[in-house]
C-alpha cells in the first residue's frame, strides 16, 4: 500500500497534464457537439515540436509557445477540411491525424522517438519527473491560466457564438452567425491545448515519441465523462465544468496506478481504459 501511495503525487501531476489535454477535447465534443479525432496526432506534435526546439537550445517558454501554434495548425487544418470540403468532423480528424504521422516524423528528422534527458535540461524543464513537487505546482497554474482565459473568453461575444453554434447551428445561422468559422476556431482553440498538454508530457516523461498520441481521445473522453459523472451535479458554472475535466484526468490515473499496483499487467491498460469510458458511460 505505502509503493500505492508513493506514486500517488505522479499519478496526479500526470492526470493534470491530460487533463489540460482533456480541456482542448471539451471545446470540441462539448462546446462544438463535434468528434475530433485530430488530438491524437495533434498531441504528439506538441511534443515533438518541444522536445526538438529545447533541444536546439531554443528558450522553454518560446518552445511551448511553439508547440501550442502547431497544434493550433493542425486544428486549422482539420477545420478547413470539415467546412470548406464538406468532409465530415470526424474523418477530417482521422485525415488530419494521418497526416501528422508523417510530419511529426519529419519534425524530430524521421527519428521514432527523441530523448530529452532530464539531467542535462534540469533547470530548463517545467515539469519532470524528478521533481514531482515542481511538477504539480507548474500543471497547477497552467490549470488555472488556462481555465481563466477560457472563462473569460466564452463570455465574450465571439465565445456566445461559438456555443451558439454547437448547440444549433441552424437557428445560429439564421441569427448571422458564421458557423463555419466558429467551427474552425473551435478546431483550432481545441488542438492548441492539446499540443500544449502534449509538450508537457513530453518535458515531464523525458521523450517525445511519434506515436504518444494514440488513444489520446480514448483518455481525454474518459477524463471528460469521469469529471461529468463525479462533479456534474455541483460543478454549475462552466470554469467549474473545465475543472471537474481536470479532476476527471487526475481521477483516471490514480485508478490506473491502483491497477497497476493491483498487478494488472500493462499491455492491457487500453482495454481498461475502454473499459472505464464504457462503465461511465452506461
Amino acid at each position: 500500500m505505502l509503493s500505492f501511495l508513493s506514486s500517488l503525487p505522479g499519478a496526479a501531476a500526470q492526470g493534470a497534464i491530460w487533463g489540460i489535454m482533456a480541456v482542448g477535447v471539451f471545446i470540441t465534443y462539448k462546446i462544438l457537439d463535434l468528434a475530433d479525432l485530430t488530438v491524437d496526432g495533434s498531441f504528439g506534435t506538441g511534443g515533438a515540436v518541444l522536445v526538438v526546439c529545447t533541444a536546439g537550445g531554443m528558450n522553454i517558454y518560446l518552445a511551448m509557445l511553439l508547440a501550442l501554434l502547431a497544434g493550433c495548425a493542425a486544428g486549422f487544418v482539420t477545420g478547413v477540411l470539415n467546412t470548406k470540403f464538406g468532409i465530415p468532423a470526424i474523418l477530417a480528424g482521422i485525415l488530419t491525424q494521418i497526416a501528422l504521422y508523417s510530419v511529426n516524423l519529419r519534425i524530430m528528422s524521421g527519428k521514432a522517438n527523441q530523448p530529452l534527458s532530464a539531467m542535462k535540461y534540469k533547470d530548463i524543464l517545467l515539469v519532470t519527473l524528478r521533481n514531482i513537487n515542481k511538477s504539480l505546482l507548474v500543471c497547477g497554474i497552467f490549470v488555472v491560466v488556462i481555465i481563466a482565459l477560457l472563462y473569460w473568453f466564452f463570455g465574450t461575444e465571439l465565445g456566445h457564438s461559438l456555443r451558439a453554434t454547437g448547440c444549433n447551428q441552424a437557428m445560429a445561422r439564421a441569427n448571422g452567425i458564421n458557423t463555419s468559422t466558429n467551427k474552425i476556431i473551435g478546431f483550432v482553440l481545441s488542438n492548441g491545448l492539446v499540443a500544449l498538454a502534449g509538450g508537457l508530457l513530453a518535458q515531464y516523461q523525458g521523450f517525445a515519441d511519434v506515436n504518444m498520441g494514440r488513444g489520446a481521445i480514448v483518455i481525454g473522453l474518459a477524463a471528460i465523462i469521469i469529471g461529468d459523472v463525479v462533479f456534474g451535479k455541483i460543478f454549475k458554472n462552466f470554469a467549474l465544468k473545465l475543472l471537474g475535466a481536470v479532476f476527471g484526468g487526475i481521477i483516471y490515473y490514480v485508478v490506473i496506478s491502483f491497477v497497476l499496483w493491483l498487478g494488472l499487467p500493462a499491455n492491457d491498460l487500453k482495454m481498461l481504459t475502454a473499459a472505464v469510458v464504457a462503465l461511465f458511460l452506461g
